[in-house]
């Protein structure tokens, strides 16, 4: 256990925030699917155990099995293409010892552990560009095999915290902007493509999704229904929302699908209104911050890279959610952090923050 734990160093702050945004995340469950609210309620429970558990522990003994985090990882992410169970054309879960859970979203914690230690242990090769090759197999892997389930957002979001904790563990920012220098014109090739007709390059779904992105009224029966709607249900909403109770919603009509999960934010606007939209960004944004505070402020590259992590982790993911929601990026299909029902997500998410109160802990 941490040597020097104290209460008064403890982050109440944060613990308060994260709070907050789960709470109005299990009053957002409870309206989309009342079934399932007793679920995200234990999953809050366990949550909060494990991140209380979790910053009690010196993260530098946990640090020492990274090598085992990464091989868990892995043979969770394989068992899954073996064995996983199959729901809404994807093949995501899997049951071990009577527990169903999501191993991709557990890689995204166990990764960031992973790349704390390894790349501090090596920080002396950063420039080299073996290395960096390393380290690109290292994270490939496991995002091949997301992709392979299929389940292409939680790939990119594997990806865009890579890129984050490789930035903070040291990388020169020569090589981020020569990565940024090809990316931007590859994302702007891929839309010019999608609409220039059938081609190699992206497959017919991947083109719908893209040209119902651009052109939403084209698209408005099929590929843009989902979307469409979530923007007229957050517009329904209007400033103060419509309530909970015996509301005449778009939830009840069943024009949106996965409303508990990708499309909580959905249920936030019409519920809550504009005011509400606002408080869940705001608490978004603040816990965000909080997460990159403390990695400025962390003893050492391991702590630095952890918070920094999880800061990519809750600020992008939630960035990608909102803006599926609101129309302004295609449907990907990603839940919004602490908001959106998945127990799996949850008690990781929760179990994440008890790293960041840790590394909070031994500034």
């Amino acid at each position: 256990m941490l040597k020097t734990f104290s209460f008064r160093k403890f982050d109440y702050l944060l613990v308060a925030l994260v709070c907050a945004l789960n709470y109005c995340g299990l009053i957002a469950v409870k309206n989309a699917a009342p079934e399932l609210y007793r679920r995200q309620l234990i999953g809050f429970g366990i949550g909060i155990v494990l991140m209380v558990l979790v910053c009690l522990f010196d993260y530098h003994l946990i640090l020492r099995l990274h090598w085992l985090m990464y091989a868990a990882c892995i043979l969770l992410l394989v068992l899954v293409l073996i064995s996983g169970s199959s729901g809404g054309g994807a093949q995501r879960w899997i049951s071990l010892f009577g527990v169903t859970f999501q191993p991709s979203e557990a890689a995204k914690i166990l990764l960031i552990l992973f790349f704390a230690q390894f790349i501090i242990m090596y920080r002396k090769k950063m420039r080299l560009p073996v290395h960096l090759a390393v380290c690109a197999a290292l994270i490939a892997l496991p995002v091949l095999l997301v992709f392979k389930e299929p389940d292409l957002s939680t790939s990119l979001m594997l990806l865009l915290i890579f890129c984050v904790i490789m930035f903070t563990g040291g990388l020169e920012w020569q090589i981020v902007a020569g990565a940024i220098a090809v990316v931007v014109p590859a994302f702007f090739w891929i839309i010019f493509q999608a609409t220039q007709g059938d081609n190699s390059v992206l497959s017919q779904y991947q083109r719908n999704r893209i040209l119902a992105w651009l052109h939403p009224e084209n698209f408005a029966d099929t590929t843009a229904y989902q979307t469409t709607n979530s923007m007229m249900a957050i517009g329904s909403g209007g400033l103060y929302g419509k309530g909970g109770a015996g509301m005449s919603s778009f939830l009840e009509t069943g024009y949106i699908s996965e409303s508990q999960t990708d499309f909580i934010f959905t249920v936030i606007g019409e519920t809550f209104g504009f005011i509400g939209c606002c408080a869940v960004v705001i608490l978004i944004f603040l816990i965000t911050v909080k997460c990159f505070l403390i990695a400025a402020r962390a003893k050492d590259g391991q702590g630095r890279i952890i918070a920094s992590g999880m800061g990519a982790w809750i600020g992008l993911q939630s960035f990608l959610n909102i803006g599926v929601a609101t129309g302004l990026l295609p449907n990907t299909g990603i839940p919004l952090p602490f908001v959106s029902y998945g127990l799996t997500s949850l008690v990781c998410l929760y179990a994440g923050i008890g790293f960041v109160l840790n590394v909070s802990m031994q500034e």
